[in-house]
């Protein structure tokens, strides 16, 4: 079943058939056809597995995860799929990431989805742990689901994301986060992350060594 699903994933991704001047990736989701510019010396400006992991379950799940009108924020958005995916199925989209990578975040974000949703998105800077209530103040700040997709990996910002994670989610928010585990370091910020929120796998891909989980604040999954 594994391989099955698998296989339909990743078969959702498609490639020039021409060699242009700018590298870019295909993929189709929520009905429409995705066009991805690409940088291949930047970890952020590269399509990852677990973003077609995440964006396959917001499309098969959408009676489960309705999106339509929701605030949606995703974090290390990266080339900006997971954002559009949301958006085409009908929420508000926040995409943020480090602001070397807006130029190609906004790209792809306006490209793929201008005159195609009910809502515009927007993208945002978001450096992890760095100025998260002048820009993201609670008081104000209210988002449905906080997206995630690869986030955890080799990085000395894990402190960071797990703080970003924190001030981002109020009781009633959904975190959705596509993990591919890697190393023992990355590994362990799952258990660290499970001092603040509960934590459940929805979907798991040991073919891709990549597990899909939802969470919320303690004590707020079966409320």
């Amino acid at each position: 079943e594994d391989e099955q699903i698998v296989a339909e994933i990743m078969g959702r991704r498609f490639f020039p058939d021409l060699i242009t001047h700018k590298t870019w990736e295909g993929f189709h989701f929520a009905g429409h056809e995705i066009r991805i510019t690409e940088a291949t010396d930047c970890y952020g400006a590269v399509v990852w597995p677990s973003a077609l992991v995440l964006c396959y379950f917001l499309e098969t799940n959408s009676k489960q995860c309705n999106l339509v009108d929701k605030n949606v924020i995703e974090i290390g958005a990266g080339t900006g799929l997971v954002s559009i995916v949301a958006s085409l199925l009908g929420a508000f989209v926040t995409a943020t990431d480090l602001p070397e990578l807006l130029g190609n975040l906004q790209h792809n974000v306006l490209h793929n989805t201008k005159q195609k949703c009910k809502h515009q998105p927007c993208v945002k800077e978001l450096s992890w742990g760095i100025d998260l209530e002048k820009n993201f103040p609670r008081s104000s700040c209210h988002f449905d689901y906080i997206m995630a997709a690869d986030v955890v990996y080799y990085h000395p910002f894990l402190d960071e994301l797990l703080l970003t994670f924190d001030h981002l989610c109020k009781n009633d928010t959904v975190i959705l986060w596509a993990m591919k585990f890697r190393l023992e370091k990355e590994n362990q910020f799952v258990d660290r992350f499970q001092t603040l929120f509960d934590l459940e796998m929805i979907s798991n891909f040991p073919s891709l060594n990549i597990a899909l989980y939802k969470a919320m604040r303690k004590g707020r999954m079966k409320a």
